[in-house]
């Protein structure tokens, strides 16, 4: 391993354990900064509820440490919205979020807008899909934000079991990100979970970094902050395990192409040939080709927007 990737996985890798909630919650208090927490959701009714519930429950009611849950819906078919307010959620819809600028599909974009429709000093991240939450995820990550000035990222990082299988989770982040990160990065090779969804980050990062609109932002984020912010900015919690939906093999392959484009594009600004990927489905003839575009739209950083400038001198 790289030798300031060895330092900083021994200097900038923590437990959850390492800071107890008592003093995350009073170095909130003493510096008044305040906590957003954005799940970004799409047909997620099954799962959503009880991590806002517990979010609510263990980090607000309990103890103040979050001012405010907003999950944003890009667009559900089922009662996601209705389940996640209910639970005591802001809900807002991905549409409503900047009406000028006409949304695309994909996580990133999602993420983006929740810029807009959020006012907290940092901001946490947490994927609407996941199972048996513990509201460790938050505070985890958001612990060396509010203890740590010269910390401006934080990624959660976790066991993956995949279904019975311990640890076989996370097959993009094996096939894909970290051999990329490992050639072309060997910087971020510490990240266990460089593409996971849980993460935290201050505001006045965030509204610097452009956001790939689609499963490349994790990775694009990493690198980018990597770049403006330097390696000892950037941390990691260790939370336990990570249980949640799985996706077929076909749909971690349209991820790996964005994930790979989003890695070209930092390396060289380069033209890609052909933004696209083709996958096979047997059919009754046989096998199918099945074409799928590539995500390759960034969006700006948000301090760029002109709505957000005008909020923020507001």
């Amino acid at each position: 391993m790289l030798e300031d990737a060895e330092r900083w996985l021994n200097t900038r890798s923590w437990s959850v354990d390492d800071r107890p909630l008592k003093k995350i919650v009073a170095a909130k208090r003493s510096s008044n900064a305040t906590v957003s927490v954005v799940l970004p959701a799409l047909n997620e009714e099954e799962t959503v509820g009880e991590i806002v519930a517990v979010i609510r429950r263990d980090l607000m009611l309990r103890v103040p440490l979050v001012d405010e849950i907003v999950v944003i819906d890009s667009g559900s078919t089922d009662r996601t919205s209705e389940v996640a307010a209910a639970a005591g959620a802001r809900v807002v819809h991905r549409d409503d979020i900047l009406p000028r600028l006409p949304a695309v599909p994909g996580k990133g974009e999602v993420l983006w807008r929740s810029l807009l429709v959020t006012s907290g000093d940092i901001v946490c991240f947490i994927d609407a899909d996941l199972k048996e939450f513990s509201s460790d995820f938050v505070s985890g990550i958001v612990g060396p934000l509010l203890t740590d000035p010269g910390v401006d990222l934080v990624k959660a990082m976790y066991d993956r079991p995949l279904g019975e299988a311990a640890g076989q989770g996370g097959r993009v982040t094996e096939l894909m990100a970290r051999p990329l990160l490992n050639m072309h990065w060997p910087q971020l090779a510490g990240f266990v979970q460089p593409l996971g969804g849980e993460y935290a980050a201050r505001r006045s990062l965030l509204e610097q970094l452009p956001f790939p609109v689609g499963y490349g932002v994790e990775l694009g984020m990493l690198i980018d902050a990597l770049h403006l912010v330097g390696l000892d900015a950037l941390a990691q919690v260790d939370v336990g395990v990570r249980k949640h939906r799985h996706q077929d093999g076909q749909a971690l392959g349209r991820m790996s192409a964005a994930i790979y484009r989003t890695a070209q594009l930092r390396l060289a600004r380069g033209h890609l040939i052909r933004p696209s990927i083709t996958q096979f489905e047997r059919g009754e003839e046989g096998f199918e080709p099945r074409t799928y575009s590539v995500d390759t739209e960034e969006r700006p950083p948000m301090a760029d927007v002109a709505e957000y400038a005008r909020r923020k001198a507001a």
